[in-house]
């Protein structure tokens, strides 16, 4: 299993502070979760049925033509390799380490490849993963350039593969109105903008023969009845969305302002978090830690990435911690 944000529990027992008291800042997910409905009893007593409402929510809230939910985009991610035979696959790196790991546990030739090695690589490749904004540096690509990508790939008969997982904050960047087109596959996430990562839920965007391909590797009834209600809740909840992005962006900028008046200035980020390069990351990560404030550290490239501070108090608390770090290292 590869290391991910999220393991609270284990900072907990490594720090001997109890899980109440940390500030978890770790994963990149919205620490406002949306409201969690009133679940309906023949949510928890029936199989889910498919014609509930969800996809077609779902289609509304992405622009999609059509969509196949999942429990969780990382399904998905394991399970788009068994729809080929192997063959070369790019992953624009650095990103989620899941993408490469997938594609090479089932026998492809997996080459990671910075993004101004692309267009050098691209016609010798059968797949390309792209993450946008990418986890964890932040970088967004524009839409025409993916584009561009996807043509020359689906000539040759290639998939571009795109994880849009932190998307929901810039939706005009999507390619969610694209994803009807073959060898063309977006990943969203449902647990990161909605703060909810326990429901476990996700969606494929493709054209239709494919999600039926990827239906049969799924299987039946992956997505829970509970989760399907309260999924189609959020994705309607229009007001919900509208504050969402207001204070997630507010936050981020926040955020890096706090970082950088600390001398800490990000190089990247997004509307859920800040990435940090800099070679005390595991220094500061252990600092940090040892005061209750969980960071995901990447240790190949000596960077931190922050997720967003829930309230006043945290935000008080991280600043508090960044001037006792400043006092100690003078």
């Amino acid at each position: 299993m590869l290391e991910h944000g999220g393991r609270l529990r284990k900072a907990a027992l490594d720090y001997g502070i109890a899980e109440a008291d940390w500030l978890d800042l770790s994963s990149g997910l919205a620490p406002w979760p949306f409201p969690v409905p009133q679940i309906p009893l023949r949510a928890w007593a029936r199989l889910p049925e498919t014609d509930d409402g969800l996809e077609q929510a779902a289609c509304d809230y992405y622009g999609a033509a059509q969509v196949l939910p999942v429990a969780g985009s990382q399904m998905a991610i394991q399970l788009l390799p068994r729809l080929r035979r192997a063959g070369k696959v790019g992953v624009l790196s650095p990103c989620y380490a899941e993408h490469a790991e997938a594609w090479r546990r089932n026998g492809y030739i997996v080459r990671e490849v910075l993004e101004q090695e692309v267009d050098f690589y691209l016609d010798s490749l059968d797949v390309l993963v792209v993450v946008n904004p990418n986890n964890p540096t932040g970088l967004s690509l524009t839409p025409s350039r993916l584009l561009d990508w996807h043509s020359r790939l689906a000539q040759r008969g290639g998939w571009l593969v795109v994880d849009e997982a932190f998307m929901d904050n810039t939706p005009p960047l999507s390619l969610a109105p694209f994803a009807h087109q073959v060898g063309l596959i977006v990943l969203r996430s449902f647990g990161k903008f909605f703060g909810l990562a326990g429901v476990r839920l996700g969606f494929v965007l493709a054209e239709r023969k494919l999600l039926k391909l990827l239906a049969e590797q799924v299987g039946p009834w992956a997505v829970s009845g509970p989760t399907r209600v309260l999924g189609q809740a959020c994705l309607l909840d229009t007001e919900g969305h509208a504050r969402q992005r207001v204070r997630a962006e507010e936050a981020s900028e926040r955020l890096a302002l706090l970082l950088e008046h600390h001398g800490f200035k990000p190089q990247g980020g997004c509307a859920l978090f800040q990435w940090l390069i800099t070679a005390r990351a595991e220094a500061l990560h252990e600092f940090m830690a040892r005061r209750g404030i969980l960071l995901r550290l990447f240790t190949h490239n000596s960077s931190l990435r922050f997720g967003l501070p829930a309230d006043e108090a945290d935000w008080t608390r991280l600043a508090q911690a960044f001037e006792a770090y400043a006092r100690e290292t003078q």
